[in-house]
This record gives structure tokens, sequence and C-alpha cells, in this order.
């Protein structure tokens, strides 16, 4: 069990790194723009989703392998910079109007799964989230208790304040539920994900 003082601390240490704008915020702001609060849940889901995967790797010893082999470490970083990058292109290709629209219920449902693939991806293939299980998190676990637990009780307090962060992100976004339902706001909100991506893909390639 993880003393609660290592649970705060350690949230208090990742709440910057949640703060920092990355992809997860950046297909949040766009889904939620072009079509409302509901697809907020796929976003947050995804990316928890991801969380539990880099702790679960990090008990396996996965991570580590990966963050001392340069070469593999590496190719983690080149596979999500162009995974981010040809995000940004599609965001940025989506963002033009469709001539044949799709209802709206089937819509929603494909999009749904769309979303959730696009942010698990985003952060299973983000080295810095896979950094955080591997260097944050051993400062504050005891070696005299079981590891892979206190790894999964600070992933789930990790994953409840990205939770709570993309939520308050979301609510911020509806306070503009006007001009949401302008589509030349839409595709201007598109076109910046798009440039956000594509500006994360390009950094975490040359870093």
């Amino acid at each position: 069990m993880v003393h609660p003082y290592a649970v705060a601390g350690f949230l208090v240490a990742v709440l910057p790194l949640i703060a920092t704008p990355g992809a997860s915020l950046a297909l949040l702001i766009r889904h939620v723009t072009g079509s409302g609060a509901r697809q907020a849940l796929p976003v947050i889901l995804g990316t928890v989703t991801g969380l539990y995967i880099h702790a679960t790797l990090a008990i396996a010893g996965l991570s580590a392998l990966v963050m001392h082999s340069s070469l593999a470490f590496s190719g983690v970083k080149l596979i999500g910079a162009v995974y981010l990058i040809g995000l940004g292109i599609w965001t940025w290709r989506s963002a033009t109007p469709n001539a044949a629209p799709v209802p709206h219920r089937q819509r929603l449902r494909k999009e749904s799964g769309s979303v959730y693939a696009q942010a698990l991806l985003a952060n299973v293939l983000n080295p810095k989230a896979a950094a955080i299980y591997l260097t944050l998190v051993p400062q504050f676990i005891a070696p005299d208790q079981p590891f892979g637990r206190q790894i999964l009780t600070l992933a789930t307090a990790h994953a409840l304040l990205i939770t709570l962060w993309l939520a308050v992100w979301t609510l911020l976004v509806l306070r503009a539920s006007q001009a949401l339902h302008k589509p030349r706001f839409k595709r201007t909100a598109a076109k910046a994900t798009s440039a956000v991506l594509v500006a994360i893909g390009v950094r975490s390639a040359m870093r």
C-alpha cells in the first residue's frame, strides 16, 4: 500500500507534466469543438488506458528495456513522432467540408472508436509518459512493499488527476457554446489542433 503522503507527493510532481499542453489536450479540444461533449469521454478513456499500459510495462520491466536502449528509445520516439505528424495531417484534411455528411448518430458511434484509438496511441507512443513510470514513480515507492500494487495505485491517482484536468478543459471549451456551432470556428479549431500535433511530432523527432 502506498502511503497517502507518497501519493500526494507524486501528484504534485506529475501535475506540471499534465498541465503542459500535449496531444491529449489537443485531441480533446479538436473533438469537443467538432462534435460536442460526448467526444471528451473517448479521449479521456484512451489517455487513461495508455497510462495503465505504461504502468503495466513498467511492472513487467519492458519499458525499462526501451529506456535503457538508446536504439529502442529512439525507435519509440520516431514512431510516436510519425504518428502525431500523420494524425495532424489527417486532422487538417478532415477540417474541410464534407459533401456527403454521415448521419449524426452513426457519425458519433464511428468517431468515438476512432477518437479512443487516437488518444490511446498518442499516449502509448509518448516516451515522456513511459519516462514518468521509470524515473518519477520509483521515487515514491517503498522497497519493502509489493512493487506492482504500488505502481498501479500511483497510476490510478495519475489517471484520476488527468481525467479531472481534461474534464475541466472540456467545460472551458463548452463555455464557448455559441462559437462551437459555427462551421468556420470548427474548421479553425481543427486546423489549429493539427498544427499543434504536427509541432509536437516534429519536436519529439528532433529531441
